[in-house]
């Protein structure tokens, strides 16, 4: 099958977004697919590779293309959309256009469907909910007017009825949808995946070295790490390490503030932003890893994240907000263990049962270990050929 993926970002990215979109783009290519992933230009100078800067290797059946725009922010965007039409109906189109874009989404299902090839989206959120609930939960966004909201309302119901396959990150927001739209056809839940290491082997934490709590991702508040600072205010005995924050953003400076301000600055260790292939080794120093997101409607409803999937990888015990998106994924006692949401004392005492015991720690990391093998990106790409598969021939 020949699938061009639609992603208005710049490659490489060094966020969540970016790394998704080329894992997924690699696994389906490594299926037999030829797969054309239509980006923007790198911004640096000298521009970096994109399939180095995440580790994947070139293959003649996954290309990048890129969209020729520059300028102010609209200015790009308007670029990219009408580049993105082109290569859509083009002579050069594929059998199948894939996106995660809402907008380019609504693009292709306003063209008939007779002249266009068929196309998926892949929703990580309601774009309403995401939009109307942004501004307090990262510092930089804008408030969403009436008008606005309206228009990604009216959007989101048009891919739902046009597309010819959809994807959910979580089934949390394929329930929520269905609720808001009816059923469709070929909707799939397909959560986000890890690279692991080929014949990877457990390897157990060993016994006796200091307790380090760590946390890898973005710092936005909303995904816990004030939250995680303060519990560990109440751990004297523990460290952390704290894995992400761009130097670019204020949100490393504030936690790095929060850290000052609590009187542990001097047991947290924050690298700031690092490569993707620098994140194993650093998780591997950690004996706990905390998901801590707060009780938000994309934490709750919308959230697949990178990290937890990562943490599981690593083999190390994992203490995580019990939400519901959450527990698709883990479940308590069994591969981690959940707290309170939103919950600084409940959070340290996760924290402190399993560095007080061991052999539940290890119990649990190794769980999480196993079932790591289930959400490969390569299995992630299996779950999606099928709904790809089902839309070619709809």
């Amino acid at each position: 099958m020949r699938l061009a993926y639609f992603a208005d970002i710049r490659l490489p990215l060094e966020r969540a977004n970016g790394i998704q979109t080329m894992e997924t783009c690699a696994a389906l290519a490594s299926r037999g697919h030829e797969v054309w992933l239509i980006a923007r230009p790198d911004t640096q100078d000298p521009r970096r590779d994109p399939y180095e800067y995440y580790g994947i290797a070139r293959s003649g059946r996954f290309q990048i293309e890129t969209a020729p725009v520059a300028g102010p922010q609209f200015a790009r965007r308007l670029g990219y959309l009408a580049f993105a039409l082109g290569r859509a109906l083009g002579r050069g189109r594929g059998d199948l256009l894939f996106t995660r874009d809402l907008g380019v989404a609504a693009m292709f299902a306003s063209v008939p469907a007779g002249t266009r090839p068929p196309f998926v989206y892949e929703s990580h959120g309601y774009a309403p909910d995401v939009a109307a609930e942004l501004p307090q939960l990262v510092a930089t966004a804008k408030p969403a007017g009436r008008a606005k909201l309206k228009r990604l309302a009216s959007r989101e119901a048009l891919v739902w009825r046009e597309a010819s396959g959809y994807v959910t990150i979580t089934r949390s927001l394929a329930e929520a949808l269905r609720g808001r739209f009816g059923d469709r056809d070929n909707l799939a839940v397909v959560p986000d995946g890890v690279r692991l290491s080929p014949g990877r082997t457990y390897v157990p934490r060993v016994e006796g070295e200091p307790v380090v709590v760590g946390y890898a991702g973005h710092l936005y508040a909303w995904k816990g790490v004030d939250l995680l600072l303060e519990a560990l205010a109440r751990l004297p005995a523990v460290r952390g390490l704290i894995v992400g924050g761009h130097d670019a953003e204020g949100d490393l400076a504030r936690v790095r503030a929060g850290a000052e301000r609590l009187g542990i600055a001097g047991r947290v260790e924050f690298t700031g932003l690092v490569p993707p292939s620098a994140v194993p080794p650093l998780l591997a120093r950690a004996a706990i890893l905390v998901l801590p997101n707060l009780p938000t409607t994309i934490s709750t409803h919308f959230t697949s994240p990178l990290k937890l999937f990562e943490y599981m990888a690593a083999g190390r015990a994992i203490v995580a907000s019990d939400l519901p998106a959450i527990r698709e994924v883990l479940t308590d006692d069994v591969n981690a263990v959940l707290v309170a949401p939103g919950d600084a004392a409940a959070l340290a005492r996760g924290i402190e049962r399993l560095a007080a015991d061991p052999s539940t720690a290890a119990r649990l990391g190794r769980a999480a270990f196993d079932a790591a093998d289930g959400y490969t990106w390569e299995r992630r790409a299996e779950r999606l050929d099928a709904v790809l598969e089902r839309a070619r021939t709809r």
